[in-house]
């Protein structure tokens, strides 16, 4: 069984430690079985269990596949700091990252922020100043074609979702939060998610309904979900 006994209890987002690497339990009721699967945002492997009786099971299993664990967890991307000299992608455009006198800004193709010990964070800052900027236009666009009043917009870093979006209620209107993070991707793919968050404002399930207003907003949604999938580690790893 591992280093645990059967009388121990578990429950739903628990954490463990599996020879070393990081694993969290996750209970889902459409699950079928026990499984492990490779969270790359947070750079964690999730235990999957159907009910939270068999919780047990997840760690049971997860301490079989330790091995298997270790080696999916190795091959994620490390961290990727910023650095002057180096390159960033802003909505698929790479940018210079340049230090230089006066405020952080944005000038042509480069990215320029006082030589100081905030240099990194002051560039993350211009990204995310952008994102707001770029997600709102779209969001606008989208919520528009849609014939519904504009949500307010913000971003923030969550590791487990690209955007949420929160219906209207009453007089308050609808409001959509993104990750930063989306203006590192393709501009076809944050635009998909704005899209995807848009379509929420009318449909609040996945449903057809649903995916039919991602597809007539910005197109196949398949292509986009799968770039999210694959590149969502590398998204996550960019720091400061």
């Amino acid at each position: 069984m591992g280093p645990f006994t059967a009388a121990q209890r578990f429950s739903d987002g628990d954490r463990l430690d599996v020879a070393g690497c990081p694993v969290r339990l996750k209970v889902d009721g459409r699950a079928r079985r026990v499984s492990l699967r490779v969270d790359r945002a947070r750079s964690e492997v999730v235990a999957l269990a159907p009910t939270p009786r068999r919780l047990s099971e997840a760690v049971a299993f997860a301490h079989e596949k330790s091995a298997w664990i270790a080696g999916q967890l190795a091959a994620l991307p490390g961290r990727t700091s910023v650095a002057p000299g180096g390159t960033l992608r802003l909505y698929g455009q790479a940018y210079r990252l340049e230090t230089g006198s006066g405020r952080a800004r944005k000038e042509g193709d480069r990215l320029i922020a006082p030589d100081d010990a905030n240099w990194g964070l002051k560039i993350l800052r211009l990204a995310k100043r952008e994102a707001l900027a770029v997600l709102t236009e779209r969001t606008a666009v989208h919520a528009t074609a849609l014939g519904r009043p504009m949500p307010s917009v913000a971003v923030a870093d969550p590791k487990a979702r690209w955007g949420s979006c929160r219906p209207a209620r009453g007089a308050n209107l609808a409001a959509i939060r993104y990750s930063w993070r989306l203006i590192l991707a393709p501009a076809p793919v944050a635009d998909y998610v704005a899209a995807h968050e848009c379509a929420h404002l009318i449909e609040a399930n996945h449903g057809p309904k649903f995916w039919t207003l991602c597809e007539r907003l910005a197109g196949d949604p398949a292509p986009h979900r799968a770039w999210l999938r694959a590149h969502a580690a590398e998204l996550h790893a960019v720091s400061a």
